[in-house]
């Protein structure tokens, strides 16, 4: 079973706190983005979905997400079968390739969560609160942050990007 987004279609609203620091480009926060990706399994690659019982406890668990201002969207994965792999080679005069799945299970994850924390350790004792099954893993990927760059990422495209997320689809459907 793969369902971290318990059925979720649309990114889930933001705190006002969030809302409050998106209005403002320039106030520096302490937050990091955490990307928390759900391993596939030879289970989830077969397209089995969870039943009532887990359903509820990953309702209940998203739920203490958005409670403490912490879950910003996630989403379940179909299986590799139903997806495609897409391969670059670098040169702009070869195409790239496509391969249709499936995939191996441990090449994969079949379901995300994006989260707002303040560190790795906050974001690993919520992780080790997820209602998963024996075996289950989840992998935390913190988020890299503008300054991260340097002198790489210039003025304008910082200005760029900011636009970009203005008027992405997540930020409109939290305005």
């Amino acid at each position: 079973m793969c369902s971290p987004g318990d059925g979720m279609k649309r990114p889930l609203l933001p705190t006002e706190d969030r809302q409050a620091r998106q209005a403002d480009e320039n106030q520096p926060t302490d937050e990091m983005l955490f990307a928390i990706f759900v391993r596939a399994n030879a289970d989830s690659e077969a397209g089995q979905l969870a039943d009532t019982a887990l359903l509820t406890a990953m309702s209940n668990y998203n739920q203490s997400l958005v409670d403490a201002g912490v879950l910003i969207t996630g989403e379940g994965l179909t299986p590799s079968s139903q997806g495609a792999r897409v391969t670059f080679s670098g040169d702009p005069s070869d195409p790239a390739t496509v391969a249709q799945g499936p995939f191996p299970p441990e090449e994969l994850v079949c379901g995300f969560w994006l989260w707002d924390l303040k560190n790795k350790e906050e974001a690993i004792e919520w992780v080790k609160k997820c209602p998963m099954g024996k075996g289950a893993v989840i992998e935390i990927r913190p988020g890299i942050k503008p300054e991260d760059f340097g002198e790489a990422l210039t003025e304008e495209l910082q200005k760029k990007e900011a636009e970009m997320r203005k008027s992405s689809k997540l930020a409109k459907k939290e305005g």
